[in-house]
């Protein structure tokens, strides 16, 4: 038994024996990129299609994989609803927070328009915006029969979770190389812990950072970035853009420390889901899984299931031939969804891991704050 199934068994056993409900934290608001958009991106620009959404939702509902993401099993251990997305207009209900992330967003400012590379606008300067303009409404608005808002002293009863720069990270790095990309990459650390010192002088006090996923095991980075055979290790994972990630992950660790310092009455934790989602790739058969570098959702078969002509629930012409990207039939034994994206089940086994507690920098006290509840 690994070490990751074994704190997994661990953590259903304390959910298991808990017997009251309660938590400290009342509401979560999330920033982030398609690692933990909840519908915002679509919300904003509506297209999504099927099969996304298939295993959970049965149905599209702006997430960027086959059924939940990992804040939303973070919201369910927490007893919290689903966090709505800020920029959905119908449906939403934020008295328990709200999720400002976005798919394709960034750290740093957007130097390009999303109809020509892709790239959101909804940077995290953006939503740090939109974070301060919730705040205004909700202490300006008058409290009168029912409302979709939270009460204004919810902001220094939350959990401020970030999971972004995968996409300021990966955007050029075909183009500029390892070299090229780490020359901005302490802007985006810099970014993130800036952000963080704003969200306190509203009244945040508890910030998680998720730190970057091993892009080298991805099926679609295993596909669209050169490398040469020898830079494949045992597991079929690139090395020079694992270690890459490791230095940008170091460097992001060392830039919360010393924001930590500089809040002394914050927690500032570290959230390591790197090693987490290594382990899943690395040896998937262990963590109840069969593939890893293999793409559930995509097309062309063979070692990865991936073709960046052709993506996933897209039809297309390759080679003369009408081809789709189809969704297998079995994505809990996956770890990528569709090339770029983790599956529910991948996610879910990230959530546990989180939740265990053993992956927080410095060590986080979650069971002071919470009674876990189970996640489905």
């Amino acid at each position: 038994m690994t070490t990751l199934r074994a704190m997994i068994l661990l953590l259903l056993f304390m959910v298991a024996t808990t017997e009251c409900k309660k938590c400290a934290f009342k509401a979560i608001f999330n920033f982030g990129d398609s690692n933990t958009d909840t519908g915002g991106f679509w919300a904003a620009f509506p297209a999504q299609t099927p099969p996304y959404g298939m295993t959970y939702f049965n149905k599209p509902v702006g997430r960027a994989t086959d059924g939940r993401v990992v804040v939303d099993f973070l919201a369910q251990a927490l007893d919290l609803p689903f966090l709505s997305p800020y920029l959905q207009s119908i449906g939403s209900d934020y008295k328990h927070g709200a999720n400002f992330a976005t798919l394709a967003s960034t750290v740093r400012l957007p130097q390009t328009s999303l109809f020509v590379t892709g790239v959101s606008p909804f940077s995290l300067e953006i939503q740090l915006r939109q974070m301060k303009e919730f705040k205004v409404k909700v202490d300006e608005l008058p409290r009168k029969g029912k409302t979709s808002l939270p009460s204004p002293n919810i902001f220094g009863k939350s959990l401020y979770t970030f999971y972004i720069g995968q996409n300021d990270f990966t955007g050029n790095l075909a183009r500029l190389g390892i070299s090229g990309v780490k020359e901005f990459l302490p802007q985006v650390v810099s970014q993130i812990a800036s952000t963080i010192k704003e969200i306190y002088v509203l009244g945040g006090r508890t910030f998680w950072v998720l730190n970057l996923a091993p892009i080298g095991c991805y099926p679609a980075f295993l596909v669209q970035l050169p490398h040469n055979t020898s830079d494949i290790d045992q597991f079929g994972c690139l090395i020079s853009y694992n270690n890459a990630v490791v230095d940008y992950n170091n460097m992001l660790k060392a830039a919360l420390a010393k924001t930590r310092k500089e809040l002394v009455d914050a927690n500032v934790v570290y959230v390591d889901t790197h090693t987490v989602l290594l382990e899943l790739f690395q040896h998937p058969a262990s963590n109840g899984l069969r593939y890893g570098t293999k793409a559930c959702c995509g097309y062309g078969g063979g070692l990865y299931n991936y073709n960046q002509q052709v993506f996933c629930g897209n039809t297309k012409q390759v080679n003369g031939t009408t081809v789709t990207a189809k969704a297998c039939k079995d994505p809990q034994n996956y770890v990528s969804w569709d090339g770029i994206h983790a599956t529910d089940a991948a996610n879910k086994l990230t959530a546990y891991a989180i939740l265990n507690g053993s992956y927080f920098d410095p060590p986080f006290p979650l069971h002071k704050y919470c009674d876990i509840q189970p996640i489905g």
